[in-house]
């Protein structure tokens, strides 16, 4: 009853686009989701539902995982994620202010990584395009499937499938096939042109099916599992359900872009990379700005850029006597990051904070495990052996449902930056720089926009 009744509280507080399965006792059937208010614009905001989309999303997911939250991770704050911050609070002895404090929040951060540490929580994508979030110590078996990969457990208890059936299947002959399949009891629907979730019983297991409409096919993620898990997956279906994104590809050529929510002041850091103002950032935090501002060092011009790393190089005039960071060796599994947060962040102050973070490995920048505090983008990474081994970046981030003009995090590494430097004749040094050199080698960079 308990995954039920968390099933139930997730659909009624997300959009059709995003609902999670509920599981209704047979006397007494689930309501239809009501419709979901007009949200307030985020400049009428104030406290928690005024910080950035990234933020918000983070905040949010993070609540998912220690079960304060039963609602999709979209960034829409309202009196739900309000309630689940109180709540959170409370259970930490705090004041229930409704408003984390960096303190929480890096309370909130280190809890949640903790439970997605315990089983395996990683982001994957499948040949089709697909991406997910996968318990990867849960489901550590995967393979190719029909049409998608499978992640299953040793013990059988769990199983996720991508699934794809191409045209002229729809969602709506899905839907419709599911109603009928004899194997499987529906408990729970949803049917929208685009999109549908069915959940109930298959057997003794529990399942959970949601599906997408694209151009040319269908595209869904079914999950399987044994009730004796509910607990667990109580957290896990809402976590799969928030970052499952069938068509990443189409989104993105549908006009999503990762500046959709561009602030009029933004604020990210940057790294000395010479002793006369040359500082290396990351290029989005200063994308379209009509004035860059080193504080403490004055105005600031854009000198190149590294799409591919996602770097930028400015340059601080006149400026003397820095502290350049020596760079070190390629990034590894865990890192401190060394940056300046928003003033919002810490109570407008202007101190340089760090803030320990791991990375799944790409090919072009790691990933970060989880996004940092607003104003971290272009902050320092330290590894305690390698040094410093890369600069924060912000990249396209997209879920599935509609576009949020939201970021990813990753590190773009030493040899990117190294190669940035060298083509704008800037000498580097290397070394191993610890992470109280580079509270000295990191300043905050300030993009003021039209």
């Amino acid at each position: 009853m308990r995954l039920v009744t968390a099933f139930a509280l997730l659909c009624a507080a997300m959009p059709a686009w995003a609902q999670a399965p509920a599981s209704a006792p047979a006397a007494k059937p689930q309501a239809a989701p009501s419709a979901k208010p007009k949200p307030v614009p985020v400049a009428k905001q104030s406290g928690s539902a005024a910080l950035p989309l990234p933020e918000r999303v983070a905040i949010q997911s993070d609540l998912i995982w220690t079960g304060d939250l039963n609602s999709i991770a979209d960034g829409e704050w309202g009196d739900r994620s309000t309630a689940a911050v109180k709540a959170f609070q409370k259970r930490k002895g705090g004041k229930d202010t409704g408003v984390l404090n960096p303190d929480e929040r890096a309370v909130l951060m280190a809890d949640a990584r903790g439970r997605q540490d315990e089983v395996g929580w990683r982001i994957v994508t499948d040949e089709s395009g697909v991406r997910l979030g996968i318990p990867a110590k849960l489901a550590p078996q995967a393979r190719k499937g029909r049409s998608g990969g499978i992640w299953q457990s040793s013990r059988g208890d769990l199983q996720i499938e991508v699934f794809r059936e191409m045209s002229p299947t729809t969602v709506a002959a899905l839907f419709e096939q599911q109603r009928r399949n004899p194997a499987r009891k529906i408990e729970y629907s949803v049917r929208k042109p685009d999109f549908i979730v069915l959940s109930g019983s298959e057997g003794a297991k529990k399942f959970y099916m949601r599906a997408h409409q694209g151009p040319n096919e269908v595209r869904g993620v079914t999950l399987v599992y044994d009730p004796a898990i509910g607990e667990v997956m109580d957290r896990l279906v809402v976590a799969v359900s928030s970052t499952f994104a069938p068509f990443p590809a189409a989104l993105q050529l549908a006009g999503v872009s990762p500046s959709a929510e561009k602030r009029k002041v933004e604020y990210a850091t940057g790294v000395v990379a010479s002793t006369t103002g040359d500082i290396v950032t990351d290029r989005e935090a200063i994308e379209g700005c009509q004035v860059i501002v080193a504080a403490g060092l004055g105005n600031a011009e854009r000198v190149a850029e590294d799409k591919v790393s996602g770097l930028a190089l400015i340059r601080a005039n006149g400026a003397v006597g820095l502290k350049p960071l020596a760079l070190g060796e390629a990034v590894r599994s865990e890192v401190t990051l060394v940056g300046v947060a928003d003033p919002q962040s810490q109570a407008g102050r202007a101190s340089v904070s760090t803030v320990k973070s791991k990375v799944t490995a790409g090919s072009d920048a790691a990933t970060l495990e989880a996004a940092p505090s607003p104003g971290f983008a272009g902050a320092a990474a330290i590894d305690a052996d390698a040094g410093f081994v890369g600069i924060v970046v912000q990249k396209p981030q997209v879920v599935a449902g509609p576009a949020t003009g939201g970021n990813t995090s990753a590190i773009a590494p030493a040899d990117a930056i190294r190669k940035l430097l060298t083509a704008n004749n800037i000498t580097h040094s290397g070394g191993q720089a610890s992470v109280e050199f580079a509270k000295d080698s990191v300043v905050r960079v300030i993009c003021v926009r039209k």
